[in-house]
């Protein structure tokens, strides 16, 4: 996130502590896509991501009053997606894999089987991994974070983000070697 956006957030940050519905309505705008993706890529169903994407939506507005601005209103933010998630998670017996709908294959008439395949082991593999590892891949892998910003979301060290992401690596090999 640039100074700009960073700034944005804090003026709107700011207005919405206020009362200011408008703001935070901008506020929540502003990342919902990427709340929504982040609540996908964790629970790798649509509908669960919507219901965590609401909750976080719920959250933001009553627990807004709380936040300090000690960090990136970003950081925070997607903190309380992560925690949400992995929550949400950790409270299902089975995880249902993306619906062929919901992922978009690479195009090309005789590569469409085998991309909607791999593509449909790749996220079966990221949601088989215990969620302390799953979320750096998606910070990271999925949604360019840097070490930095994921350590800061995940309350955790860069030391520990990376050593997360060398194991969640390592399975997903092992996982979708069949599809090299």
């Amino acid at each position: 996130m640039d100074g700009l956006d960073a700034a944005a957030d804090d003026w709107l940050v700011a207005q919405a502590k206020t009362g200011s519905i408008d703001a935070w309505e901008v506020l929540i705008q502003r990342h919902r896509d990427r709340i929504y993706r982040i609540a996908l890529r964790m629970t790798g169903n649509p509908h669960d991501a919507e219901d965590v994407t609401q909750d976080v939506v719920l959250q933001v507005w009553t627990a807004l009053a709380g936040f300090a601005g000690t960090s990136l209103f970003t950081t925070w933010l997607y903190r309380i997606v992560v925690n949400r998630c992995i929550n949400f998670t950790s409270r299902q017996r089975t995880h249902d894999v993306l619906d062929e709908a919901d992922v978009r294959p690479s195009p090309g008439a005789d590569d469409h089987a085998v991309a909607r395949g791999r593509l449909r082991a790749a996220f079966a593999a990221i949601l088989a991994l215990p969620p302390d590892l799953r979320a750096p891949v998606v910070l990271v892998d999925a949604e360019r974070l840097s070490y930095r910003d994921a350590a800061a979301i995940l309350g955790v060290s860069e030391a520990t983000v990376r050593g997360r992401l060398h194991r969640a690596r390592r399975s997903l090999i092992d996982s979708l070697r069949e599809w090299e």
